[in-house]
């Protein structure tokens, strides 16, 4: 089984993808963490190269449930995957979770990616601080991915599009299960 969730920034995506790995006993691959270096240097800007690489490496594997969104590594992600979870939430839900999310680790100081990184509140009206990010992509994110999923290419791809939170609790308990027979 290889998973890949996706859904805007917020939606809770990293949580769902640890969960289910736990319950399956899969790997985890979080894509932000392949891509994100210390001092915020991403590597889909200064190295896609070796971001690609790091991508197709990951999920060589036989077993897997990812998490993240970059469309530069989504057809590497999505040749390989066999199921997958769409969070798609509604933008208040969404903007809760990023800023409450974003509140706490400013707070606390939790490091991310590498360690090295955390988030400040200097940066929060940044274009691509993930709320300014979740607000202003979610729209598109949604089309993207009712086209994105509707091409021939995914067909092999059992598709599950989660409009509520509740409903990923029946995803990970029916991934749990087939993961055990």
């Amino acid at each position: 089984m290889r998973v890949t969730v996706v859904g805007t920034s917020g939606a809770g995506k990293t949580t769902l993808a640890m969960r289910i790995a736990r319950e399956t006993g899969c790997a985890r691959i979080e894509l932000d963490a392949l891509n994100w270096q210390d001092g915020w240097r991403d590597l889909q800007t200064h190295d896609p190269e070796e971001f690609k690489r790091r991508t197709a490496e990951a999920v060589a594997a036989e077993a897997w449930v990812c998490d993240g969104n970059y469309s530069m590594v989504r057809p590497i992600v999505l040749a390989r995957a066999t199921h997958l979870i769409w969070l798609d939430y509604e933008r208040p839900l969404i903007m809760w979770r990023v800023i409450t999310r974003s509140l706490a680790r400013a707070i606390l100081g939790t490091a991310l990616f590498g360690g090295g990184n955390t988030e400040n509140f200097r940066h929060w009206l940044d274009k691509d601080h993930p709320i300014r990010w979740a607000w202003n992509t979610h729209h598109r994110r949604r089309t993207e991915y009712e086209i994105l999923l509707a091409t021939p290419p995914y067909a092999n791809l059992s598709i599950l599009r989660l409009r509520h939170p509740r409903d990923a609790e029946e995803v990970v308990g029916w991934l749990g299960e087939g993961s055990r027979t």
